[in-house]
C-alpha cells in the first residue's frame, strides 16, 4: 500500500466525523502489520473531555480486534469540507500510538497532493512509554 492509498483511507474516514462543536473533522487509517487497515474518525461530545479522536478511534478498533502491530498511520483533518495541509495527532494521540508501536511508525500527514511522511519518534521526542514501567 502507497502512502497515497492509506492517506485516501483517512479521508474516506473523515467523511464520518462528527463534529457539531468545531466542524474539525478528522479521519485516520491505521495499517496492521497483518495488512489490515482500520479506520477511525473524530467523535465530539457537548462535555468535551468525553469527545475521541479519529487516530484513538482507529488503534482502540484495531486492539479490540485483535491487531497489536501496526507499521503506519495516515491522518488527515481540517475545518469543514476543506483538507489542511498538515494535521498532526495530538499529544494523547502520540501517547496512545506509542503504546502499540515503536518510534519507527510511519506517519503519514497532509492532503493527496501534499505528503509530509514522519516517524512516531520525531512526533514524541522522549517518549514515555512501557519499558520506562519495566522493573530492573
Amino acid at each position: 500500500m502507497t502512502d497515497k492509498e492509506l492517506l485516501l483511507k483517512a479521508v474516506e474516514a473523515r467523511e464520518f466525523a462528527y463534529t457539531p462543536y468545531s466542524n474539525h473533522k478528522v479521519g485516520a487509517a491505521l495499517l496492521g502489520k497483518s495488512g489490515k487497515i482500520y479506520l477511525g474518525c473524530n467523535v465530539e461530545n457537548a462535555a468535551y473531555t468525553p469527545t475521541n479522536c479519529a487516530e484513538r478511534t482507529a488503534v482502540f478498533k484495531a486492539v479490540s480486534e485483535g491487531e497489536r502491530e501496526f507499521s503506519a498511520i495516515a491522518v488527515v483533518g481540517g475545518l469543514g469540507d476543506t483538507l489542511s495541509e498538515l494535521c498532526a495527532p495530538c499529544g494523547v494521540c502520540r501517547q496512545v500510538l506509542n503504546e502499540f508501536c515503536d518510534g519507527s511508525l510511519k506517519v503519514i500527514l497532509g492532503t493527496p497532493e501534499k505528503i509530509t511522511v514522519t516517524t512516531l519518534a520525531e512526533l514524541l521526542p522522549y517518549s514515555f512509554g512501557k519499558t520506562d514501567l519495566k522493573k530492573q
